[in-house]
């Protein structure tokens, strides 16, 4: 899987917030983008969005987007429960090592 540091960046998007950090990852026919964004109260959150480019039946080219938002208050036990799902599939061999570094 490539991954590529996309920018720091200050800009709105989507009206979803401030992007303040983002992190794009190409794998295969689908782009992960993992945003840091801020709200007008400037509290913190994490936007992570899936796009996937779909070949419709006609030729054309469309790209499904999904989102997730982690809100600042969740960011203990999202990242608690990431980690053991890696710890999982790591055990069950999908991975070589647990991508946290752990």
């Amino acid at each position: 899987m490539e991954s590529e540091f996309l920018s720091s960046r200050k800009d709105s998007v989507e009206g979803y917030g401030e992007s303040v950090f983002t992190k794009m990852i190409k794998a295969g026919h689908r782009t992960y983008f993992i945003d840091v964004k801020t709200t007008r109260a400037n509290d913190h959150f994490i936007s992570i969005t899936e796009l996937r480019k779909k070949i419709l039946a006609d030729g054309n080219v469309v790209n499904e987007r999904n989102k997730v938002f982690v809100y600042q208050e969740d960011f203990d036990k999202f990242v608690g429960g990431l980690r053991e799902v890696l710890d999982y599939v790591q055990k069950m061999g999908c991975v070589e090592h647990n991508p946290l570094g752990e």
